[in-house]
């Protein structure tokens, strides 16, 4: 089943900061840090995923890796960002005022715990909003049932401690502008089959659940 998407980015901002995209194609851009995480890792996962969005829905996409550094003015021709590893993350007050802006003025950020990363991620996205904290949706948030539905929330794809997946949000005047998923691990689901060795019900249910971000941040 397919839906179809009439997406406008009509967002005010500064006359170099307007979302734009490649001939019209939705793209994903991971972000760049510092801080010695590896942000860099599993470069198979958003181009694996906007063909599944492509195969699945009528978004048209763009489906190539590309990364942006957070000090770069191309951020702002992004409306998803995407960030993940396993190690430190760390802003500069420069850089956590940069994301701020981009958040603030409509982008989004999906964060996923690579393991290793949700301490940092913590501490620093209180540089970015200090008056503002993670805090965990519920399983009814519309998210999990925009397109494919989530009755339990966020799905278990790694194990990593053995905990219950969770996500957590920021919201900025009332819209989910930073979403970070714990104990999960999507993101491994997009990547190549032979990289993690899921099954492939494991890796359709990840794939299914992206699709849900991609659509909930171009329609919300």
């Amino acid at each position: 089943m397919k839906i179809k998407f009439l997406i406008f980015f009509l967002i005010i901002l500064p006359s170099s900061y307007l979302f734009s995209q490649n001939e019209g194609a939705f793209q994903i851009a991971r972000l760049q840090y510092d801080g010695g995480g590896d942000w860099y890792n599993g470069q198979t996962e958003e181009p694996n995923l906007l063909d599944y969005v492509k195969a699945h829905t009528d978004i048209k996409v763009k489906d190539d890796f590309i990364s942006v550094n957070i000090n770069s003015d191309a951020i702002f021709s992004f409306p998803f960002l995407f960030m993940t590893g396993h190690g430190n993350i760390s802003f500069t007050t420069d850089e956590a005022d940069r994301l701020r802006k981009y958040l603030e003025n409509g982008g989004f950020l999906y964060a996923d715990d690579d393991y290793g990363m949700d301490a940092s991620f913590r501490r620093e996205m209180k540089k970015v909003f200090p008056d503002k904290d993670l805090i965990e949706l519920p399983f009814s948030y519309g998210l999990y049932h925009d397109f494919y539905d989530f009755p339990n929330g966020v799905p278990k794809i790694e194990e990593h401690n053995g905990k219950p997946a969770q996500g957590f949000g920021i919201f900025v005047n009332g819209r989910l502008a930073v979403y970070y998923t714990y104990e999960s691990n999507p993101s491994d689901g997009w990547d190549d089959a032979d990289v993690h060795g899921f099954k492939e019900d494991k890796r359709i249910e990840a794939l299914k659940f992206g699709t849900n971000l991609v659509i909930w941040a171009l329609s919300n």
